[in-house]
């Protein structure tokens, strides 16, 4: 019998590259939130795959950027940690962009430095008008990776994670940097989230898609009461807002933006669990929280 391969893989990269559509693409389950915004992901999704021989602890984390503001230092601290917990960082680049930005570049050099196991994905091949493999091999951002970073090319994978283009054959990469050792999760679990913080992350993706400008950035929400009545669930959350401005946008003219709302969450919370649930929301003021400690530390992102 094989020994068997376990560890934890940090999904590491920029607001949008594409990092959490790779998790739901491998799981074959929508755990992690996707919007078109960048940004979106504000927490550590932990998704888990099963391989026969395998298991692999995927970590979504948020985008790298350069933090401006207390909640945006926080999200970059949980990405840094997420990287220094793990067995293997997963480095995910944009196909579509001509060259690395300084962060991506940055990224790569501390990894090389510091001897951190890496693989490095090119997402978005869909998007280029030819990815046959000599076109991919010829994107300036690959001569950069196999120029002056030196890469192994079997350290570099394409993909479309979207489409599920080259997923297969990454996978099995990640498997096989996996340290020997077994499984942390029973083969039956995919999620170390809980319902009610998948429910939080549930609303917060439609508040982002249902709003415009600065507003899904300066929201937070909270789960209020969750309760499972065995044929249905009843949930109440709070959506909190920095401006009352913030909060009549939330609410919409007679409640009409609030109820659009409500109704998409429920729809995808009744298709996520399978019974019916009653969702009642409600919105608050919490003045400035992304720049309070206190408040940060409240809603989860701050220790």
């Amino acid at each position: 019998m094989s020994e068997f391969r376990s560890g934890f893989v940090a999904l590491i990269g920029r607001p949008n590259v594409g990092k959490s559509t790779l998790l739901n693409n491998i799981l074959d389950e929508k755990i992690a939130i996707v919007t078109d915004k960048p940004q979106t992901t504000r927490n550590r999704i932990v998704g888990i795959k099963n391989f026969p021989g395998s298991q692999l602890i995927l970590v979504d984390t948020p985008g790298l950027h350069t933090p401006r503001g207390k909640l945006n230092e926080a999200l970059v601290e949980i990405s840094k940690s997420a990287w220094r917990d793990s067995d293997l960082a997963l480095i995910i680049l944009e196909a579509s962009l001509s060259r690395m930005r300084p962060g991506e570049r940055e990224i790569l050099t501390q990894a090389l430095s510091d001897n951190v196991p890496f693989l490095v994905a090119i997402n978005k091949i869909d998007l280029l008008p030819e990815r046959d493999g000599t076109a991919l091999q010829a994107l300036p951002m690959y001569l950069e990776l196999m120029g002056e970073f030196a890469l192994d090319p079997e350290t570099v994978h394409f993909m479309a994670a979207r489409d599920g283009v080259g997923v297969a054959a990454l996978s099995r990469a990640m498997e096989e940097k996996m340290p020997l050792h077994p499984a942390y999760f029973p083969d039956d679990v995919q999620t170390e989230m809980s319902e009610r913080f998948w429910v939080q992350e549930v609303i917060r993706e439609q508040i982002f898609n249902l709003t415009r400008d600065e507003i899904p950035y300066s929201i937070a929400v909270e789960i209020d009461y969750y309760k499972d009545l065995e044929k249905r669930l009843s949930i109440g959350a709070s959506i909190y807002v920095e401006q009352n401005s913030q909060k009549g946008i939330i609410i919409g003219r007679r409640g009409s933006k609030l109820k659009q709302i409500g109704i998409k969450s429920r729809l995808a919370i009744e298709a996520f669990v399978g019974i019916p649930a009653y969702l009642e929301l409600h919105v608050s003021v919490a003045k400035n929280w992304t720049r309070n400690a206190s408040q940060l530390q409240r809603f989860g992102y701050e220790e």
